[in-house]
């Protein structure tokens, strides 16, 4: 790897292609975590966690796309890619269904190259690099860095570019680095502006205003789901004998069921239907009535820029 590269190219990077990277590495942590019944069978058996191997943090990659203006490259945006570990190589009809699809929406995007994730580029990213030469002789390579620095300032995100160096005799294809700027649009800036007001619903916690939204709705099912169980538990000993009746509290539960709907009899469904036909009753209804008020907005324009009196041979006006 050089420290810098010599191609003279700018770099534009807009903040959706690190907004995607960030989201495509935390759904694969997400789910390479494991499941909670494995630590509580490691609790259960007194294993403490250091003990356990760490696993390595996993990498994801994908392809960038985007411009290139003359000496000028603008990265617009991103898509995922299917890598096979064990071969080392990736899915090349996946990539070319996918940039036809972005072809048919944005025709002057093209993959610009790729990118990953890791605190520096690993000799097993050359070979991906190469791979992609055919797509585009001088991919570049986006590396963003998911490890958490509160010290650092700048942006955890490296692009290299590959050049062909003379290394003990013998041309080698190695990374070098090269520097880029943020270019935001006013939907990426709402958009960050957004994402960057979203504060921790308490102090220590990580979650954001959806995860405690969503949190709450847990919390809320989960009482009342423990709640079921204490009266269904409380009716099955009243009916073996070990309670004795009471009509009242019979009469509360019969009354609280009642107010549950019926979703799996005929009439919960000739009810659903008929309401869903009515709403879309409606909808057609208010459909039909904007185009006929822009029908007449439209004759009404019509009428007044040709006037009845100014038509060929004295015709009236068109209504």
């Amino acid at each position: 790897m050089a420290s810098s590269s010599s191609s003279g190219l700018t770099f534009k990077l807009h903040p959706l292609v690190i907004v995607n990277i960030s989201d495509h590495y935390t759904r694969v942590k997400s789910q390479s975590l494991p499941p909670p019944a494995t630590a509580h069978c490691a609790a259960h058996n007194n294993v403490e966690a250091s003990s356990l191997p760490p696993s390595p943090p996993p990498r994801v990659f994908g392809c960038v796309i985007g411009v290139q203006r003359g000496r000028t490259v603008e990265i617009f945006n991103s898509f995922e890619l299917l890598y096979d570990a064990s071969t080392n190589s990736l899915d090349r009809a996946f990539i070319e269904k996918k940039q036809e699809l972005y072809k048919k929406v944005f025709p002057q995007f093209y993959v610009l190259g790729w990118y990953s994730t890791g605190s520096d580029a690993q000799e097993s990213d050359m070979i991906i690099h190469k791979a992609l030469m055919d797509i585009n002789e001088s991919p570049v390579f986006i590396l963003l860095n998911p490890s958490i620095n509160h010290a650092q300032k700048d942006l955890p995100v490296t692009i290299y570019e590959s050049e062909m160096h003379v290394i003990d005799g013998n041309p080698q294809l190695i990374f070098v680095q090269s520097s880029y700027t943020i270019e935001t649009v006013e939907a990426e800036r709402i958009s960050v502006d957004h994402v960057a007001h979203l504060k921790p619903s308490d102090g220590g916690s990580a979650a954001t205003q959806l995860a405690a939204h969503l949190t709450g709705i847990h919390s809320a099912i989960k009482m009342l789901n423990s709640r079921i169980r204490v009266l269904h538990h409380y009716l099955l000993a009243m009916q073996k004998g070990d309670t004795p009746y009471e009509n009242s509290l019979l009469r509360q539960v019969s009354s609280l069921l009642r107010r549950l709907p019926a979703i799996e009899s005929e009439k919960f469904q000739d009810d659903f239907l008929m309401e869903y036909n009515d709403t879309l009753l409606i909808s057609y209804l208010a459909m039909f009535t904007n185009c006929a008020s822009t029908m007449n907005e439209l004759v009404e324009k019509f009428n007044t820029a040709y006037d009845r009196n100014s038509r060929r041979g004295g015709r009236t006006g068109f209504i």
